[in-house]
């Protein structure tokens, strides 16, 4: 009766299995690791719908970071993001702000506009970007010399006004 059961157990577990959407494997050699190349990536600006890839950015120092509007740290790093992001106008700088929110546009849009930030905002639509860059939550941000090297990976907010966050920055634009 037990190898009966079991058979039955086993059987519908396979059969379970099998209906699940397949997802792309991401094994450890293809996340993205600091001091290697960083991996290239699309996303669809919600200014204008225009597509922009990060090898188009070479020459600039990127501050890729992954946020949602229901992410309590998120919010919490905005408005430090926002006056990094001002602090480096006209410099070989690009901050690239990837919403995860499922709500698209729309859920942005709306957060923006009651909370009265703004950055200059990216989807991932299909989701890949996240998964390239070994996403486990967010925030999380990865730093991009202007040869395209990833040099800093960094889980969680942190106040990106800081000094040393900028002389960091500056640095690495020499």
């Amino acid at each position: 009766m037990q190898r009966i059961i079991f058979l039955i157990m086993f059987g519908m577990l396979l059969t379970l299995s099998a209906c699940n959407k397949t997802e792309p494997v991401t094994t450890a050699s293809s996340i993205a690791k600091e001091k290697s190349a960083a991996p290239e990536i699309s996303v669809t600006s919600i200014t204008d719908g225009s597509t922009l890839k990060l090898s188009d950015l070479k020459g600039k120092v990127v501050l890729l970071n992954f946020w949602a509007t229901w992410c309590p740290p998120c919010r919490e790093e905005m408005p430090s993001m926002m006056k990094l992001n001002s602090a480096m106008a006209g410099k070989p700088f690009q901050m690239v702000a990837v919403s995860m929110d499922e709500g698209g546009k729309p859920a942005i849009e709306s957060f923006f506009k009651e909370s009265g930030f703004n950055l200059p905002t990216y989807l991932d639509k299909d989701g890949s970007a996240s998964k390239v860059y070994g996403l486990t939550g967010v925030p999380e941000s990865f730093i991009i010399d202007r040869q395209g090297v990833l040099v800093k990976k960094i889980i969680g907010g942190i106040p990106w006004d800081s000094p040393d966050v900028a002389s960091f920055l500056e640095g690495l634009m020499k």
